[in-house]
């Protein structure tokens, strides 16, 4: 992997999945295996109480300069002027919603949510930092 960074101006033109919220690892960021009662990370070895997972947020997009077209992924806390909370907070938001309207996926983000994402990054122009 090059270790040269740079900025790249670019118009999103497309939210790759709906999935923008993870359980993240605390020590390495990965990904955490979550069953009903207890967490685990695979690569680190870390496990804990399920209720104890933290999110964090994880946006993959489709992006295009004038010469190009990228696939990114956002990570973290960067993302959260733009949701307007946490990744914390917005998964307890996802969660109270998929209570009330008895969704038993718990991955499910509702549908307004992607749909808000969409309007708020499809077409518009961002400087990426690569």
């Amino acid at each position: 992997m090059s270790s040269v960074r740079g900025l790249l101006a670019a118009s999103v033109i497309s939210i790759q999945n709906s999935c923008f919220i993870y359980p993240a690892c605390q020590k390495c960021f990965s990904r955490l295996i979550l069953d009903s009662r207890r967490f685990n990370c695979l690569r680190c070895g870390c496990t804990g109480e399920a209720k104890d997972a933290s999110y964090r947020y994880r946006l993959s997009l489709k992006i295009a300069d004038t010469n190009d077209l990228f696939d990114i992924t956002v990570f973290g806390s960067c993302l959260d002027p733009f949701f307007g909370v946490t990744a914390e907070n917005l998964q307890r938001c996802i969660q109270d919603f998929n209570q009330l309207s008895g969704e038993t996926h718990t991955d499910a983000s509702p549908g307004v949510l992607i749909q808000a994402v969409e309007t708020c990054f499809i077409g518009k122009k961002f400087i990426f930092g690569v």
